[in-house]
């Protein structure tokens, strides 16, 4: 704008000069020079106006595009709020289509379901139709061969008619007649069991699990515990038997549950009292003879039994094994005084029923026979007694009895029947077992079958009642180490396998003995 002024301006002087100099008249200069500011005035004048309508249009451009700004988005604004719906709408639609598709199939599946019943249907009234037709030919062929039955065909046809029309009726006659047969038979069964342990009186009592041995007096007790304990350890040790020296007057316990053991332990002790000489090589010696002399008991009780029995032809190794029967217990009775009593009864049995009662007698006597070894073999003591029969050549009825009388196998003839019935009456007679006593003998055992169920294990036994197992390792097999690591596994099986009240200890011995001789 000061490029414009200062160019009138320019023009104007010099317009001014020319005039001058050409008129040379001042008055004439005045009047140029007023037109000139005048021309000037009127130049600014329009360019303010050409400024200000240049400032408007600029002011309307910038509205103009804010305005179209505006529009733009109020516009995009509404093209997104479309969509927005548009997707609404198309998300709606698909999800009925997709509920149509499924109410398609649906239907479409019943339908499928519906024409597979009607096949069915369709079938069956098929089937039904032919069997219909089937029965109409026959009783047709049935009334045609009416007129040419006799006499007798005609009676068993009615009698056959009768039959299927009163059949509930004849059942229910059966089944009172079957009735009245059951009481009186049940009546002279009790009868005859009675007459049976009428013939057949026996003392067995129940067994304890703790053995008194009686002392001269109170000083000996001092010399079986022994320095430091090392003489009762010893004989703990050596018989599996826990000694329980307590305040009684003039006599040791000796605790556990294996008979034979407890045998031991009694006459080893009485011995080592009556000598004198209670120190460990001492007692290792006395505990090995009884042992030995318990053999020989085991054979002398056998044979005393068989001849009470008054059974014949049984072979000598069998016979031992009999005589391990006394030294086992079952809910607190005897076996060997049991097994005679269920032999007993089983000969009456089968003499009033007019059976063979050498037979039933000695398969009564024989049937527990298993538990003489079923603590050293796996399985039941009726199919173990039923192998160590079957190796003794033993009649097939006994074998077969012996097998079957607690059911693991069928029972096939009269006699084992009769040995069940015997061995219930023995078991269940007032006194002769304890059941809260075989419970604790079963623990004590599946203590000392679990340690006994690991390698290296020479010697186990539970004692303290059940609250210690104490084992004895082979040294050649087991280390300290490995001591400390069985221990600790034995406790583990204990505590996954068996339910007991309290804790048990896990007692691992392990003993080098370096022995020579000097010549």
């Amino acid at each position: 704008m000061n490029t414009i002024f200062l160019i009138i301006g320019l023009a104007i002087g010099v317009g001014a000069t020319i005039v001058y100099f050409f008129t040379g008249s001042k008055k004439r200069l005045h009047k140029i020079q007023h037109d000139n500011e005048l021309k000037i005035e009127n130049a600014q004048k329009k360019v303010q106006e050409m400024e200000s309508k240049a400032s408007q249009a600029e002011n309307k451009v910038r509205e103009k595009i804010l305005e179209a700004k505006n529009r733009a988005i109020e516009i995009i604004d509404e093209a997104k709020k479309d969509e927005r719906e548009m997707r609404k709408q198309l998300e709606k639609q698909e999800s009925r289509l997709i509920q149509k598709e499924e109410n398609f199939e649906k239907k479409l599946t019943e339908m499928e379901q519906i024409k597979i019943d009607y096949e069915k249907r369709t079938e069956a009234i098929k089937t039904e139709e032919e069997k219909l037709e089937v029965i109409y030919h026959e009783q047709e062929e049935k009334l045609k061969a009416i007129t040419k039955l006799t006499e007798e065909e005609a009676r068993a046809m009615l009698l056959e008619k009768v039959e299927q029309e009163y059949k509930g009726e004849l059942v229910e006659h059966y089944k009172r007649i079957e009735r009245d047969v059951k009481e009186d038979s049940e009546k002279e069964a009790k009868n005859m069991i009675v007459r049976a342990i009428q013939k057949y009186a026996s003392d067995v009592t129940s067994e304890s699990t703790q053995t008194i041995v009686e002392l001269p007096n109170d000083d000996v007790k001092g010399r079986v515990i022994g320095r430091e304990g090392r003489n009762i350890n010893a004989f703990e040790h050596l018989t599996g038997v826990d000694v329980i020296v307590d305040d009684t007057p003039g006599a040791i316990i000796i605790s556990g549950f294996d008979l034979v053991r407890r045998y031991v332990a009694k006459r080893s002790l009485e011995k080592l009292v009556e000598d004198g000489r209670i120190q460990p090589a001492r007692i290792e010696q006395v505990v090995a003879q009884t042992k030995e002399e318990v053999n020989v008991m085991m054979r002398e009780f056998g044979e005393k039994a068989v001849y009470e029995m008054g059974i014949t032809g049984l072979h000598p190794d069998l016979i031992k094994i009999i005589g391990r029967l006394r030294f086992r217990t079952s809910y607190g009775q005897n076996v060997l005084k049991h097994s005679m009593e269920v032999g007993f009864i089983a000969g009456h049995i089968a003499a009033e029923v007019g059976l063979d009662v050498n037979m039933a007698k000695m398969a009564g006597f024989l049937h527990d026979i298993g538990k003489a070894v079923d603590h050293e073999i796996e399985g039941s003591h009726a199919l173990i007694g039923r192998d160590i029969a079957k190796k003794f050549g033993l009649p097939p009825s006994v074998i077969q009895a012996i097998a079957a009388h607690h059911e693991e196998v069928p029972s096939e003839g009269p006699v084992d029947f009769i040995v069940m019935a015997a061995d219930a009456i023995s078991s269940s007679r007032p006194g002769a077992r304890r059941e809260t006593l075989v419970t604790y003998i079963k623990r004590l055992q599946d203590l000392e079958k679990i340690a006994n169920s690991f390698e290296g294990i020479d010697k186990a036994y539970a004692i303290q009642a059940g609250r210690e197992v104490r084992v004895m390792v082979k040294p050649d097999q087991i280390d300290d180490m490995g001591a400390i690591k069985l221990s600790h596994e034995i406790a583990r099986k204990i505590e996954s396998e068996l339910a007991y009240p309290g804790t048990i200890k896990v007692n691992v011995l392990r003993e080098t003995r370096a022995i020579d001789v000097a010549k």
